[in-house]
Order: structure tokens, then sequence, then C-alpha cells
């Protein structure tokens, strides 16, 4: 399981790396502060992408408490992200962004192929309309080869490391859910990591 994990944390560092370089290329970036994509209650997500937050609670002896805060939860927006305030839940932060999923990472700084085959920016209406000139410029260099982080191409990685979860499309809260039920039935019957076996 500690392997899994190092290998979906290595792949995200790696997107790390290319999401900083299209950036700079770029010159588009999220608006400090805004939330708004993470407020979207259909966003989905595989449990892979949560396993090494799900691994990080386990290791601090949260995960089955936030597995009950899961099981409790009604809302459709995703579990960890925190708005500002009650009246502006557009403007607000991820409680744990060290650990945030793929597609949180991919979104805004990535791109899709449409059905011709072209390269699309995935990002959103903030973004186009707010940096309209960048955007503009960034679809032109995209459309003469500048290098983007293509969604496919990760996902396709994340389904090597473990085809059974990162194939698997879940609203995000599932996602995070299986997550943590992974971690937990994994250890229920096995030895802790090295060096943890007294976090139980």
């Amino acid at each position: 399981m500690e392997h899994k994990v190092q290998l979906v944390e290595n792949l995200f560092y790696q997107l790390e790396q290319d999401t900083a370089q299209f950036q700079k290329a770029s010159g588009i970036s999220c608006v400090a502060g805004c939330g708004k994509c993470c407020t979207h209650p259909t966003i989905e997500a595989s449990p892979l992408e949560f396993l090494p937050w799900a691994f990080h609670l386990f290791l601090n002896g949260e995960a089955e408490k936030m597995l009950d805060t899961l099981n409790e939860r009604e809302s459709l927006t995703c579990l960890l992200y925190t708005p500002l305030s009650v009246i502006d839940s557009n403007s607000g932060s991820c409680s744990n962004y060290k650990y945030r999923g793929l597609i949180c990472r991919l979104f805004g700084s990535a791109a899709n192929t449409d059905k011709y085959g072209k390269l699309r920016l995935a990002t959103c209406k903030i973004i186009k309309e707010g940096q309209h000139e960048k955007y503009n410029n960034t679809v032109d260099a995209i459309n003469n080869g500048l290098s983007v982080p293509i969604f496919t191409n990760y996902y396709m990685q994340l389904n090597q490391i473990d085809f059974h979860l990162g194939n698997q499309m879940l609203p995000v809260n599932k996602a995070l859910k299986m997550a943590i039920e992974e971690i937990l039935q994994y250890y229920a019957y096995r030895p802790f990591p090295s060096g943890l076996e007294k976090i139980a």
C-alpha cells in the first residue's frame, strides 16, 4: 500500500513540474482565493487520486473519524473545500491542499482532447473572461505546439498504478470515502507501516 501511495505522489510531483512550466509560459493562473469550481456538486474523481490523503489520515489516527464525517455528510460539495464564509461560498480554499486530487491539480492548467483530436484548455469562465487576452494567446500557442498537460495522459498513468481504484469515477465525496475504506481494509489484517505499530 505504501508503494502505491508513493507512486501516486510521484505522479503528482511530475504534474506539479508540468503545470508550473505551463503556467509560466501561459501566464494563466487561478484567481487567489477563488473556490467556485470546488463548489460544483457534480465533481467526479477516482478513489486512487485521494489515496495519499487517506494514508496521511490513517498515519495520524484520523481516518475513522473522517470516514464518520463523510458518512454523515449530506452536501455534495467536496468535504475538503472550506468556504471563506456562509455568505460567499465561492471564495475559499482546500483544507488539505497538499493532498488534493488529480482533478483539482489538472483543472485550469491542462487540456482535454475533443472529438476532432484538437486540444482544448479546460478552464473556467472566470479565467476565460478575467484573463481574456492571456487565455486567447494560450489557446493559439497550444494550437501551435505549446506543451500542456493532458487529462487523459495523467489518468492513464494513474490507472497503471491501480486500474480498479484509478478507473472508477465517483462523486468526489464518495471517492474520498472509498479511499479511506481502502486504507482501513488493507491494514485491518496486515502489519502497520514500519515504526507506526502504535497508532491504532
